[in-house]
């Protein structure tokens, strides 16, 4: 891709947050950068572009040692399904894990991180049997049940819709983790604030942000080849 098509993408993205933004409160744009490299990802941090996610540790740990110098204030944000015997890999050089699954995962964040590691519960709204998740009913148990773990903040919820879901259905389910987060923000938790939201991709990102994203996962409307 070209620097001006990257930076076309880029401002058609951001144009399009901040115009379905509610009251003008724009959630913060991860850059799905696992389909390129660090030569792309270096051309949106000069456009000012800081928060990148990566589904893959070795791709992750590649890219953050060729950008070291060029990009060294760059956000990274893991969003892919984590193997437990992968943990020890990558966990300590990542800012934010989108997927906490299951609790098993979690036991083993505690025992390889050297720091509280910010992670967002992943939420299986719409009950989905191909994804993984906490069911939204299992959602308070699950918190309550990682309180010992210091190595381990709640930030928010996160949730994938189906990719065929229609415009009505991405709303209820986006609405749907709304409410929740509102609910496990309210109950107080010290190891889990659940302030934040991580929900819509490049398919459904505008609803997402409509129905209160804080964080979106955008791949493709950025990095997809010219003709997608």
């Amino acid at each position: 891709m070209t620097q001006k098509l990257i930076q076309d993408r880029y401002q058609a993205v951001l144009d399009r947050i901040q115009k379905h933004s509610p009251e003008g409160n724009a959630p913060q744009l991860i850059a799905v950068s696992k389909t390129v490299g660090a030569d792309q990802i270096q051309a949106l941090y000069d456009l000012g572009q800081r928060h990148f996610g990566e589904n893959r540790y070795p791709a992750l740990l590649e890219k953050q040692a060729a950008l070291a110098q060029t990009a060294p204030d760059i956000v990274w944000h893991f969003i892919g399904r984590v193997q437990t015997r992968q943990v020890k890999e990558f966990i300590n050089q990542i800012d934010y894990l989108h997927a906490l699954d299951r609790f098993d995962l979690a036991k083993e964040i505690q025992k390889r991180a050297d720091h509280p590691i910010k992670c967002f519960l992943q939420v299986n709204v719409s009950g989905e049997e191909s994804k993984t998740g906490y069911e939204p009913e299992q959602v308070f148990a699950a918190i309550e049940q990682l309180a010992p773990y210091d190595k381990i903040e709640i930030v928010g919820l996160m949730t994938m819709a189906p990719a065929d879901a229609l415009e009505g259905e991405l709303h209820f389910f986006f609405k749907t983790l709304k409410h929740l987060q509102l609910l496990v923000q309210e109950a107080g938790y010290p190891h889990a604030p659940c302030t934040e939201l991580s929900m819509g991709m490049s398919q459904d990102y505008t609803i997402a942000t409509e129905e209160g994203a804080s964080f979106l996962r955008v791949g493709s409307a950025l990095f997809a080849p010219e003709g997608y």
